[in-house]
């Protein structure tokens, strides 16, 4: 739906005030991690995430976005994305994705991830581990290709090359961002046909591929939100928001700005502040 729409490129000042944002997510993903665990509520995940929000000088991106009612996501096994937190129980080998989002001086940052809780089976591993490399793959193409269409392929050579099948989820894709949480582009998470916007500096995207265990057929919950696979199968959601510079990618919602994961493949970052 973004397609024909104008893109937003930042300034490096701009992009500055999203990486404030994008740490306010990462604290966040460090709080709810920690406090994921059996026995605890999705709606007790979603407090200690509205804490650390607000302790950081931060607003949440969700909180009344379109009338959702909660500061994060909290997806559970077969739910992919925008579950709702409430008196659902975490339970021994749940697969939970958290999907958080921070506004800080009117610029956005939004981010995910997917965990197994012990007892971890293996299947529900290689899942997440999936769905994280992925990412992974879509952020190097980023930083060294041209065009947007390179992430959707990056993300499919993944899946493809997995000894496991798996589905991408294609009703629900990347985006752009920054003064909204979501803006044109779309950032799709499978190849087509087409390149996509291309690549250049000023560009603010979140890339977040869903993968299933079973088939990418999707259906919304009569809660207007909650997205599930249709045939219940578990799902694992990964995301980051990261800037294009000048001089490469940065991740805005890495605390180390992606350094690490992106050395270990071949990518250098380049933080842009001005």
């Amino acid at each position: 739906m973004f397609r024909r729409e104008r893109i937003e490129y930042k300034t490096g000042a701009q992009v500055a005030k999203m990486r404030a944002a994008g740490l306010v997510v990462a604290a966040v993903h460090d709080a709810v991690r920690e406090a994921t665990r059996a026995g605890v509520t999705t709606a007790e995940l979603d407090a200690v995430a509205a804490a650390t929000i607000a302790e950081h000088g931060a607003v949440s991106s969700f909180l009344g976005y379109h009338g959702y009612p909660a500061t994060i996501c909290v997806s559970v096994n077969e739910e992919i994305v925008h579950g709702i937190p409430g008196d659902r129980v975490i339970r021994s080998g749940d697969v939970v994705s958290i999907d958080a989002g921070a506004i800080v001086a009117g610029w956005h940052g939004d981010a995910a991830f997917t965990m197994v809780v012990d007892p971890q089976d293996p299947a529900d591993l290689a899942l997440s581990e999936a769905t994280e490399n992925a990412m992974w793959a879509g952020l190097v193409a980023l930083a060294t290709k041209q065009h947007l269409g390179a992430v959707g392929d990056a993300v499919e050579d993944v899946v493809d090359a997995s000894p496991v099948p798996f589905g991408i989820v294609q009703d629900y894709v990347g985006h752009g961002i920054g003064r909204a949480m979501h803006q044109p582009p779309e950032v799709l998470n499978y190849r087509t046909r087409e390149n996509g916007a291309r690549i250049k500096p000023g560009l603010c995207v979140a890339v977040e591929p869903m993968l299933t265990r079973g088939s990418a057929a999707t259906r919304v919950l009569e809660d207007d939100w909650t997205v599930v696979t249709q045939d219940g199968s578990r799902a694992a959601h990964w995301e980051h928001t990261v800037a294009i510079g000048p001089e490469g990618i940065w991740v805005l919602t890495s605390p180390d700005g992606g350094e690490a994961a992106l050395a270990a493949r071949g990518v250098t970052i380049a933080p842009w502040t001005e």
